[in-house]
């Protein structure tokens, strides 16, 4: 039986602070004229920050689930709430938290603080599906397995 783990507002505080992590240097390619990074770009920082998540805490390549097994990993939802801009050569700290674990979907939260200070928090929702159909297909086990302990490593 497949679980639908969702996490509680009181556990957050000590969530993040357990969370894997990452720092993500901002470059001028991130940048505005003004040296402010642009909303958007965020975005794609942030699917960077999921990527190596994947790799380097779950352990699931990335690219092998996209490439060779033909598992799309989109985002149905994704917003963000940010509270002080990110500068160029800013070095923002990345942390992310599991929310919820459904059949074939994860909603998480990524936090991106520099030097301790919050800049955004962002709330993705992404799904798996086939590559082939082009439809929604439940979470493959492996991936279920290491979300699953990720997630119980943050209570």
């Amino acid at each position: 039986m497949m679980s639908d783990i969702r996490s509680s507002e009181a556990t957050l505080p000590t969530a993040v602070n357990r969370a894997w992590r990452t720092t993500v240097p901002v470059r001028f390619s991130h940048c505005d004229p003004a040296g402010i990074v642009y909303f958007a770009r965020y975005f794609d920082i942030l699917n960077g920050v999921v990527e190596d998540w994947f790799c380097e805490c779950l352990g699931i390549d990335y690219h092998d689930m996209i490439g060779p097994r033909r598992t799309g990993l989109g985002f149905v939802s994704a917003g963000a709430e940010f509270t002080k801009p990110g500068f160029m050569g800013d070095h923002l700290d990345c942390a992310i938290v599991i929310e919820r674990i459904g059949r074939s979907s994860l909603t998480f939260h990524i936090h991106a603080t520099r030097a301790e200070e919050p800049i955004l928090v962002a709330r993705m929702v992404m799904v798996t599906t086939s590559l082939e159909t082009h439809r929604s297909i439940p979470l493959p086990d492996d991936l279920r397995a290491a979300l699953e302990r990720y997630w119980e490593n943050l209570q």
